[in-house]
């Protein structure tokens, strides 16, 4: 079966229980979000933070899926928070959603005493790298090691004692994080690695870390099978969100 699925094609994407509109946002939906979304998991679920959340789909595919849990959202571009609140309100979790306009650090200021059973982001990931056309777009992919350390750091802070905290990221980026994980106290829970083809390098890693030690559990996920062909493992992933499946 041929699948073409194009999450930038129009404005509003329609999943299986929401839908999103993705007006404002520099940073469309995409596959990154949507498997971190549909993978993350957590020992317990009463409290989630979404951290630059975006358009909000992340935040929603954990409302579809943790249906007690109350999900805080951060999103520090305006515009895209503007998008988010609504997206957020106009779902039928919407009472247990709250979305809130700053950056990461800020939110940890105002609310030094939150603590969360799971922490997830989609972060931008390109370190020291050549800036992107745009300010939105710069915002949403570039940033700095000292970002992920301050990520990381307040992330380990506001966790709960048997809370997890999930990132996906590209495999060099990953590197320099899990070792800034190490000086906060957070051990690798679990490694994903995903392969747009089974024959190419993994593109991006969905890791897990909490403060347990124990031995950590690598996986593989292949995206295509053939050129616009999903393979089963990706539709297994996410046959109870995308209409497609």
């Amino acid at each position: 079966m041929i699948l073409i699925f194009n999450y930038n094609l129009a404005m509003m994407f329609h999943f299986k229980q929401f839908s999103v509109d993705q007006s404002g946002c520099a940073m469309k939906i995409n596959t990154d979000g949507v498997l971190l979304g549909a993978l993350a998991g957590a020992n317990k679920s009463s409290a989630i933070l979404d951290i630059g959340t975006g358009t909000g789909v992340i935040a929603l595919m954990l409302a579809q899926r943790f249906p007690i849990a109350h999900i805080d959202a951060v999103e520090i571009d305006e515009n895209a928070a503007k998008t988010a609140t609504a997206n957020l309100q106009n779902s039928r979790f919407a009472n247990r959603l709250t979305l809130y306009s700053s950056g990461f650090e800020t939110f940890f200021e105002v609310h030094p005493d939150k603590k969360y059973d799971l922490i997830v982001s989609n972060p931008p990931f390109y370190i020291n790298s050549l800036k992107s056309p745009g300010a939105k777009k710069t915002l949403a992919k570039h940033t700095d090691e000292g970002f992920f350390d301050k990520l990381v750091h307040d992330s380990a802070a506001h966790l709960n004692t048997n809370g997890i905290f999930w990132l996906i990221l590209p495999p060099e980026t990953a590197e320099l994080v899990k070792t800034l994980a190490i000086k906060c106290g957070l051990y690798l829970q679990r490694i994903i690695r995903l392969h747009s083809f089974e024959i190419d390098t993994p593109h991006r890693e969905i890791l897990s870390w909490s403060f347990a030690e124990q031995q950590v559990v690598e996986e593989h996920l292949v995206i295509y099978d053939e050129p616009k062909i999903y393979s089963k493992q990706y539709q297994a992933m996410l046959k109870d969100f995308l209409t497609i499946f």
